[in-house]
This record gives C-alpha cells, structure tokens and sequence, in this order.
C-alpha cells in the first residue's frame, strides 16, 4: 500500500515519508511508555540504542532518495532500482556475515528479481538509460539494505515494538531535517492529503514495520528482504481497482516467477 499511498497524497514525497514516521511514531508511543513502565531499565539497551537509530537514519535516506529519483526518472525504473536491495543483503550476510546460503536460495532469488524486472522492466528495456534518478534509485536500495541488515542485529538486544518506534522516530527527524532544507511546506494540504498520510502512517508504518521488525528477529535478512518482493506484486494487483492501472500479461508472469523464487529462498533451510 505505501506507493498507493503516495499517490494518492499527492504531495512531495519527503512530505509524505515524514508525516509517515512521524504519525506512526505518535501512534505507538502510548505503547512503547507502557512498554518502559513494565520493564523499566531493560525496556531498553542504551549501549546498543545506536541500532535503531542508524536503522531510522537508513530508512529515512531510503525513503527520502526514493522519492527523490521519481522526481528525475520513471516510476517504473525507480522501483526497480530500489527493488535490487535484496541482493545487496544477500551478497552483504554471504561474503561478510559468512551466511551459508543454498543454492536453491540463489535460484529462488534470480528467480524474484527477474519476474520484478518483468513487473517493472519495461521502460527499460525500451529506453534504457542510467541518469541521475536512477543513480539516486540505486543508492535508495542501498539504504533499504542496510536497514534490513541493520535491523537483523538491532533484533538481537531490543524487543520489537521498542525498536520499532526507535526507527519510526530517527527517521522521522530524518526526514524533517531533509524537509526544511528543501523548502517543502508541511502544511496547507486538503483533508484527502491527510488522510492518506494517517493510512500510510497507520497500515505501512505501524503495522507493516512492525511485521518485519519482528520477522527480523527470528528469519535472516538474507530471507526477509527477499520475500519483501511480494509487496510490489500485490502493490500491482492492488493498482488495478485502486487507481484504475492495468497489467501486461507479461506482468502477471512477473509475478508468478517472483513468487516462485519467493518460495524457493524460503524453502532454502529444507
């Protein structure tokens, strides 16, 4: 829903990332006090507190950089660059983590990336080109890695909903601070706007973060990052009664191979 989100706010897209950390780390505040009150000195670890605080710094450059790209090139080829993050963390927990992964792993991750270039290729193929928003899509799926990666280690001394909001609220300054050096204005949007900031803070943030936060405190980053790529199949499918797109059938096999490799990377450990 996030890139739904997005458009239907239409507004900046720093904005639109701000106010989604921002609402998501007001929501889940009465939570994470609670959470302090019950657990006093353990609710958090401050010798580690760098975590999550570098995860919300990633996040937020993810998302500010992302958003950014669009501004310079296509969607379509914004997304895909962003989507290459996988294989970063893939090559990232192998070669330096010393992570042994299989080679129906490997299979199983060939196979998601090339159904999503099948999703999301097509501008590519017929105008190829690598120019500044691309540059920026790429450093994008960077900063989407090393959350993930970020993330698997932060798991290991913090509970889920303490690290989350940590996250939320790290990249929220974030991104507030990348707000006023842009001169974007935070204000003056219509009701709509609004609510679609209220439902990407709610469902992406709150809900969706929290879902791999916890993930990523019991599977490798190696396999979360990975079936992530569902998101933008069901963002696909999603698009079609939503804002009225439709799909190639090239598309639809897309996404069927991204789900096939999907279930190979996480078959991988059997």
């Amino acid at each position: 829903m996030s890139g739904i989100f997005v458009r239907l706010a239409n507004a900046p897209g720093v904005v639109t990332s701000f106010y989604r950390m921002f609402i998501a780390s007001m929501i889940m505040l009465p939570f994470f006090w609670n959470y302090v009150r019950k657990h006093r000195n353990s609710a958090l670890n401050w010798h580690y507190l760098w975590l999550p605080l570098l995860g919300g710094i990633f996040t937020g450059l993810d998302h500010y950089t992302w958003s950014t790209a669009i501004g310079y090139t296509r969607i379509a080829n914004a997304t895909l660059m962003n989507y290459i993050a996988p294989l970063w963390v893939a090559l990232f927990a192998h070669f330096l983590w010393k992570q042994q992964l299989k080679q129906r792993f490997w299979i199983g991750l060939v196979l998601t990336l090339c159904g999503i270039f099948a999703i999301f290729g097509n501008d590519m193929l017929t105008a190829p080109q690598l120019g500044m928003g691309d540059l920026l899509a790429i450093f994008s799926s960077l900063f989407y890695a090393g959350y993930f990666l970020i993330t698997q280690r932060g798991r290991e001394y913090f509970q889920t909903l303490p690290y989350v909001w940590v996250v939320a609220l790290g990249s929220a300054v974030t991104l507030l601070i990348i707000v006023f050096l842009s001169g974007h204005p935070l204000a003056g949007y219509p009701l709509k706007t609004y609510l679609a900031f209220l439902g990407a803070a709610l469902l992406s943030q709150v809900i969706g973060y929290f879902s791999v936060g916890y993930a990523l405190g019991h599977i490798s980053a190696a396999v979360v990052a990975p079936t992530m790529l569902a998101s933008p199949v069901l963002a696909a499918l999603l698009a079609i009664p939503l804002t009225g797109e439709t799909l190639a059938p090239v598309q639809y096999l897309g996404g069927l191979i991204s789900l096939s490799g999907i279930y190979l990377i996480n078959r991988h450990t059997t």
